[in-house]
């Protein structure tokens, strides 16, 4: 009597992550990243300062929510794909996808919180070392999958190339978010840059990691 089940208590604990990311989301936009303090947050929040550091480690974490899954996406994305398909055209495909949904983890943000990003050195300085993590993520990723001998640069540089493609794709949708576009008209722009962007992939990287 009195003990949690172990499901109901990540649940709960969950709950609280969300509550907390979400109140300080809104004092981020509202005040900026920068001038928006943790005690502030966790007063809003009505949670102790300590409980907001052990859900975040960083203050970064309450803006980039979805991180562990922006970091490891290119490289479940590549893991996952069908038998005979190479990881460029894993990887084109589902960006399309995410394009179709306006899927905030390839940049589809809204504007306010664009703006918040795109105000804050910190949040700039945080974005690119996801990007970095997640090539780091997907050259790992590729060095399983081709069997790369200890020291062969191939995955990496395949994983710099593939990863730049996302890359630039995620600042455009930052861009155009920006400039006060819909995100029906993004998607309408950016399905057409995404095959462009791919399809300069095309000939170095098309029969590369096929499964």
């Amino acid at each position: 009597m009195g003990i949690e089940p172990v499901g109901l208590r990540e649940s709960k604990k969950q709950e609280t992550r969300q509550l907390i990311s979400d109140h300080a989301t809104r004092l981020f936009i509202d005040n900026g990243f920068e001038a928006t303090t943790i005690a502030e947050i966790a007063a809003v929040a009505r949670v102790a300062k300590k409980t907001v550091t052990n859900y975040f480690a960083r203050k970064e974490d309450l803006a980039f929510d979805h991180q562990d899954e922006f970091v490891a996406g290119l490289a479940r994305t590549v893991a996952d794909r069908s038998e005979g398909e190479s990881a460029l055209t894993a990887l084109r495909r589902e960006f399309l996808k995410g394009v179709e949904r306006h899927d905030p983890v390839i940049g589809f943000s809204g504007e306010a919180f664009a703006r918040m990003i795109a105000d804050s050195p910190t949040l700039l300085a945080r974005l690119r070392d996801l990007h970095d993590q997640r090539e780091d993520a997907l050259a790992g990723l590729l060095a399983t999958e081709t069997a790369a001998a200890p020291g062969d640069i191939t995955p990496h540089a395949a994983a710099t190339q593939l990863g730049g493609a996302h890359r630039v794709l995620f600042q455009h949708i930052l861009e155009l978010t920006l400039d006060g576009q819909s995100n029906e008209r993004i998607a309408e722009t950016v399905t057409a840059s995404a095959h462009r962007v791919f399809d300069l992939l095309e000939g170095p990287l098309a029969d590369y990691a096929v499964k």
